[in-house]
């Protein structure tokens, strides 16, 4: 029984750290917004999001292994379970000041609320606890067995390149919403279909009775609250909630407007080729490379647009805009090449593997 709870809480582990190891600039990304101002307001820390991304992955990998293969196991269970109390403090601050709305626990290929990932680490604390009462009394078989290090190194270096890879070039599973073969048009109609709905709900204090009661728009109408001298809305406590959730896609954030706000969405998504530039960092973009990407781009035979968050940062091509996140979603490397036929995603490069292709 022990050894299957073993199994199950070192593959959960494993499987954590793989996700972001494949896309490691991804979950940097997400370590960036904890550092930004309105979450822990440590922006120093946001130029070394990546050097804390592979730390928090690295460790994840190795010990889950280490787990797995019941190598120095109550090191490994005591490392996890700080490891452990570290992510229930990220998560629980994300979740009660709705700051980080994805923690980034399974990168891209398994969303959590903040709640949700909240729970599973303590969840996930629970069983480590359990774990270290029932292997409490060291065993003659938990020493480390010949051919064991030799599985850890072999792991390490599969992860090594899996990370090497999706840093220098593009994750070698792609998790993401724009993955190639995704049509944008298509998903887009999807949204536009099914859309989530929300309703807007008061808090109301009765003034007599001091009694203080949550209503949604319908009700405060119907009922006629608003007629009731005697019942208050609360200042600052109306809130927007979801009532139901519609087709959710991170490609609705592909929004790509001009300097005065005109949005090109649809126009691209119906040309028949079109290669996008786009750079979510203009102030930290090799220059010369962007002149590159540029020139070679214009030698396809397609519509050729820049987008980033500078109305002015392109100089031989047409300039568009995007929020920075959303930009983020699509691109790994600062500056990126995404070429649509149709709306359909057909091919995704960093800027200089864009260059070195045929």
């Amino acid at each position: 029984m022990k050894a299957v709870l073993r199994y199950i809480v070192a593959l959960i582990f494993i499987a954590s750290g793989f996700v972001k190891a494949v896309d490691l600039k991804g979950f940097s990304f997400k370590l960036e917004e904890y550092f930004s101002p309105i979450v822990f307001n440590l922006p120093f820390l946001e130029k070394y999001a990546l050097v804390f991304s592979i730390i928090v992955v690295v460790l994840e990998l190795v010990l889950g292994f280490m787990l797995l293969m019941k190598i120095k196991l109550k090191e490994t269970l005591y490392a996890l379970i700080a490891l452990c109390v570290f992510f229930g403090f990220l998560t629980f601050y994300s979740a009660f000041y709705n700051v980080v709305t994805d923690c980034g626990c399974f990168g891209d290929a398994l969303k959590f609320t903040p709640w949700q990932s909240f729970w599973k680490d303590i969840t996930l604390l629970v069983l480590l606890i359990i774990l270290v009462f029932l292997y409490r009394k060291r065993e003659e078989n938990e020493g480390v067995r010949f051919g064991k290090l030799p599985l850890l190194g072999v792991f390490v270096l599969i992860m090594i390149f899996v990370m090497f890879r999706g840093i220098v070039h593009e994750p070698m599973i792609d998790f993401r919403a724009y993955a190639i073969g995704t049509d944008l048009a298509v998903e887009k109609q999807k949204i536009a279909a099914n859309p989530s709905e929300y309703k807007t709900f008061y808090s109301l204090k009765n003034s007599k009775t001091h009694e203080v009661k949550k209503v949604d728009q319908d009700e405060y109408i119907n009922k006629e609250y608003w007629k009731d001298a005697n019942w208050q809305i609360e200042d600052g406590k109306t809130t927007s909630e979801i009532v139901k959730k519609g087709y959710e896609s991170e490609i609705s954030k592909f929004k790509v407007e001009d300097i005065n706000g005109n949005n090109f969405t649809d126009e691209i998504l119906k040309e028949p080729r079109i290669v996008l530039i786009f750079t979510y960092k203009p102030k930290e973009a090799d220059l010369e490379l962007v002149k590159k990407t540029e020139t070679k781009a214009l030698t396809e035979k397609a519509k050729v647009y820049g987008i980033s968050t500078q109305p002015d940062f392109y100089k031989q091509i047409p300039n568009y805009m995007m929020d920075e996140i959303a930009i983020k979603t699509i691109a790994r490397s600062n500056p990126f090449v995404l070429i649509l036929e149709k709306g359909k995603v057909v091919e995704k490069l960093g800027a200089k593997d864009y260059l070195n292709k045929d």
